[in-house]
């Protein structure tokens, strides 16, 4: 289920967690099992795939497809060609077109939040528990610092680990 198995016309926006898992999912699968991922049965495509790879670890397929060293293009070889009719369309826009910066509208606060005020009680207990668990020898300015981050996701999260560290020995280094 990688985002990067898109449908044909149709765009990616600029989530910066979208564009992240767009490449790294496929970057891992490549990684973990190599360039033939796609071709495992478990993962390949009822319908006939064309791409530019061949040889390698894990190959599912022959390679007798005519000319095995056309994998370029164009070629003279009948290779794969472009479809324009499934290109990505144009972004709409107005004004001037500049880079995106994912900085500007980065809020790494506002999903934890608003899971954490979903979380009952108990349940938010037994993750202020796990957290300082985790915390135990991690030193006292690196648990100040992550104590910040909790409390700009919501003031409650960050006193409740307080709460929890409170029992457990924290380094002093």
């Amino acid at each position: 289920m990688s985002p990067s198995n898109g449908v044909p016309g149709v765009g990616f926006g600029p989530d910066g967690m979208l564009q992240a898992r767009i490449f790294s999912y496929a970057d891992a699968h490549r990684h973990r099992l190599g360039m033939h991922y796609e071709a495992l049965p478990v993962n390949a495509p009822q319908v006939p795939v064309h791409n530019y790879n061949k040889d390698g670890a894990m190959r599912f397929t022959r390679n007798d497809s005519g000319n095995p060293d056309a994998y370029y293009g164009p070629n003279s070889f009948n290779g794969p060609k472009q479809n324009p009719a499934v290109k990505e369309p144009p972004p709409r826009i107005s004004g001037d077109a500049d880079r995106y910066d994912h900085r500007a509208s980065n809020d790494d606060y506002d999903q934890v939040a608003a899971l954490f005020r979903l979380f009952d009680a108990a349940r938010r207990r037994r993750l202020f528990s796990n957290i300082a668990a985790a915390m135990q020898g991690v030193p006292a300015e690196i648990v100040e610092r992550q104590l910040t981050d909790f409390a700009r996701v919501d003031p409650a999260y960050a006193a409740g680990v307080r709460a929890a560290l409170a029992p457990i020995q924290v380094a002093t280094e």
